[in-house]
């Protein structure tokens, strides 16, 4: 998937920077054209010379003394993919705040492309909570991050932070291109968040989703190609190339999903939805002194059945089913009767899943034919871009399916 492809590969000031001369030949081996661009406290730690001999030009380090009038641009323009490796601390924090600094950030600024940041830093400064803060507002935005792996750090320390390996990093990166583009084209809907529904002008009835999944979804989707619309509860940084539709009740969400799902061609209902809802919410706050309201509930429509119902041909419907209980039993149910492609289940209770975390662990189930049952895949605990990773190339594979042969 690598070859001829454009990737501008970003160096910064780590003492992991030496690590990024391998990286680059392994990227040129493959066949990709590679463009280096050092910040000044890469310099520190390789010369300019050893990377430009391994990469397809010379390296590039400022904004003012290039040939381009406007290298950021021309770089981020042209380039099919940005690469830092490695990531610090610092760049971490520019990229987030939106800071040009020097030609690597505005470089990063200037880009369409997708982009993929590989961390690495002592353990201290990886497990701050400014850089975990910086880590997943990135990953949020459709930026792919490159795990650093536990190993031997500088100083003799040993521990989270070191650089990942050249081999894993390259992978990714062939990862990240060989599913882009894979949406192209395509029209993705996805609902994120916990409804609230209403019972008096303060209270609500709510759940504990965050969101979070779901906007890996769209982020995931996005960086593949597709048209993103995000229908949303929560507030949370929007991911790149997503336009987002804001709802609030099951009854307001579900206006939205039948005004965006007709036309779409994937549609990915991750949302929690309140199950029930107060048959009347009072106008005002309902005082203590007034003693312990009785609160009639009733049902709130059930979104993902009506969208099964009237799913156009060639469509895939996915769902999303939070469990406690017998997960695959109730997820297979639910697959069935509500006409899904494919279900995306999650036991809740487990630790480190779901519900406000940003780690998940799920099975995958997806539709067999007629008397066949479900074929089912487990996606271990991992962060939710690699779960959102899984569920697209689940769709994928189904869309291929449902094509029929040249």
């Amino acid at each position: 998937m690598l070859a001829g492809k454009r990737i501008v590969l970003g160096v910064t000031g780590g003492i992991a920077a030496y690590k990024a001369v391998e990286v680059s030949r392994r990227l040129v081996d493959a066949g990709a054209h590679v463009v280096p661009v050092m910040t000044a406290g890469a310099e520190h730690f390789i010369g300019r010379t050893t990377l430009s001999a391994l990469a397809s030009e010379p390296v590039q380090t400022s904004l003012w003394d290039e040939a381009s009038p406007i290298p950021h641009t021309r770089l981020g323009q042209g380039a099919d993919l940005i690469l830092v490796a490695p990531a610090t601390a610092r760049l971490l924090a520019a990229y987030a705040a939106g800071l040009s600094t020097d030609l690597l950030t505005n470089v990063l600024l200037a880009t369409r492309a997708p982009v993929v940041v590989c961390p690495a830093m002592h353990t201290e400064m990886w497990e701050h909570p400014a850089v975990q803060a910086n880590i997943a507002t990135l990953r949020a935005r459709g930026v792919h991050i490159v795990e650093p792996e536990s190993g031997r750090l500088a100083g003799g320390d040993v521990g989270a932070g070191r650089l990942a390996a050249p081999e894993h990093i390259v992978a990714a990166v062939d990862a990240v291109l060989g599913g882009a583009g894979e949406l192209a084209g395509l029209h993705v809907v996805v609902s994120a968040g916990g409804t609230r529904e209403p019972i008096d002008a303060v209270r609500v009835i709510a759940n504990r989703s965050s969101g979070k999944q779901g906007y890996a979804v769209a982020a995931e989707a996005a960086a593949r190609g597709a048209r993103v619309t995000l229908v949303s509860t929560v507030e949370l940084p929007v991911p790149t190339g997503c336009t987002v539709v804001p709802v609030e009740t099951a009854a307001q969400m579900q206006a939205a999903m039948e005004a965006t799902a007709p036309g779409a061609d994937v549609v990915v209902m991750s949302a929690a939805v309140a199950d029930f809802r107060p048959v009347a919410a009072a106008e005002g706050k309902i005082k203590k002194d007034q003693g312990i309201p009785q609160i009639v509930l009733e049902s709130t429509p059930d979104i993902l059945a009506g969208l099964g119902a009237a799913k156009p041909a060639g469509q895939v419907l996915v769902g999303f089913a939070a469990e406690t209980g017998d997960l695959v039993a109730n997820a297979t149910g639910k697959l069935e009767r509500k006409r899904l492609d494919l279900i995306v289940a999650n036991d809740v209770s487990a630790p480190g899943v779901g519900f406000q975390h940003d780690t998940n662990a799920v099975t995958l189930l997806r539709a067999g034919a007629p008397g066949e049952p479900a074929a089912a895949t487990t996606v271990a605990l991992t962060d939710k871009r690699s779960i959102a990773r899984a569920v697209l190339d689940a769709v994928v594979e189904i869309r291929r399916g449902q094509t029929p042969p040249a």
